[in-house]
């Protein structure tokens, strides 16, 4: 199975990151993937083939600092976002991701999981920036 792994270290405390990446509301602030997302966990994501309204339940634990989304599509399918924050000191952490494949064919499957990987690490640099300020 193929995956990347993506982190970055963030150089604020770990609750005020916490904070902002349990709250889905927040998604469109540093990802390209959502346009809109709700209190309720309704959302409007971006895909290569247009606009699609999905459903969002996130899973979070602050112990252990995992924040991980599933997200629900009109056809039934589903997919997971699977994230988690490490405190490194009282005033830094570090947020991990693990990309997963994408549901496409399999000779697709190498090019979109790079390219999804790319846009990942644009997004943690957005969200860096974002809560850094």
């Amino acid at each position: 199975m193929l995956f990347e792994v993506k982190s970055i270290a963030l150089a604020v405390p770990i609750d005020a990151a916490f904070n902002y990446l349990k709250d889905m509301t927040n998604l469109p602030e540093w990802t390209h993937a959502f346009a809109e997302v709700d209190e309720d966990g309704a959302a409007i994501m971006r895909t290569p083939d247009g606009e699609v309204t999905v459903q969002l339940e996130d899973r979070v634990d602050r112990e252990s600092g995992v924040i991980d989304t599933k997200m629900l599509f009109p056809d039934g399918g589903t997919g997971t976002a699977y994230s988690r924050l490490i405190a490194l000191d009282d005033d830094s952490c570090v947020y991990s991701f693990v990309l997963t494949p994408p549901p496409v064919a399999l000779e697709e499957l190498e090019g979109a999981l790079s390219a999804q990987a790319v846009i990942l690490e644009h997004e943690l640099q957005t969200l860096k920036t974002k809560l850094e300020g």
